[in-house]
């Protein structure tokens, strides 16, 4: 489907504050005119919103790499098919914390050396990049703390400690250096107001 919009996402570790900047940038571009749809995965559609559950709860031990990487697969399909290309096709601006680069560090890099399947799902069931991907870098111990103290229930991915916290930053450093020309790095270990700056002086050429 040809998309006239813009397409953007919000990457990073388990508690990076992705979550808080992609909503000050949705309320940013709203204030500047934009028609911006605020959306998450797992989930943003009724469907994957159900799989996020199975997802994000539970045991830590509960989906071997490989099924995650089905279930995170089915509910994108879902999220892309009822909200992100509806949106974009209606010249809206989507605005995602996490997309597809999560299933590529999470399942493909730092839960199991998947990457290739995870490559080939993609291209097969997904098809679909971001036009500017930001990657909130973050102290994994402090980000992880962060985390932990929510107690929000979805903290399956927490539990699994701060090793798996650590080798989560090292597969998003590594994938923004091999795509440059889409995912801007972005220092979160300043206060949020700051990050926003920034986020929101490189977002405004785009959309």
């Amino acid at each position: 489907m040809a998309a006239s919009g813009v397409f953007l996402t919000f990457e990073g570790i388990d508690g990076s504050g992705k979550s808080t900047q992609a909503r000050l940038l949705a309320e940013t571009m709203r204030a500047r005119g934009r028609d911006v749809v605020l959306t998450r995965e797992p989930g943003g559609s009724p469907g994957a919103e159900e799989i996020r559950r199975l997802l994000v709860e539970g045991d830590p031990a509960r989906w071997s790499p490989e099924t995650e990487i089905l279930l995170f697969t089915a509910a994108r399909r879902d999220h892309l098919e009822k909200t992100i290309q509806p949106a974009l096709a209606a010249g809206r601006t989507v605005i995602s914390d996490r997309f597809a680069d999560s299933t590529r560090v999470y399942q493909g890099v730092a839960r199991a050396d998947l990457q290739a399947s995870v490559n080939r799902l993609h291209d097969l069931m997904i098809g679909r990049e971001p036009d500017l991907t930001f990657i909130i870098d973050m102290d994994p111990e402090a980000a992880l703390a962060r985390g932990l103290a929510r107690q929000s229930g979805e903290d399956r991915f927490e539990d699994f400690g701060l090793g798996f916290q650590q080798a989560l930053r090292a597969g998003f450093l590594a994938l923004a250096d091999e795509y440059p020309g889409r995912c801007h790095l972005i220092d979160g270990n300043r206060p949020a107001d700051a990050v926003a700056a920034d986020i929101a002086r490189i977002a405004q050429g785009l959309a």
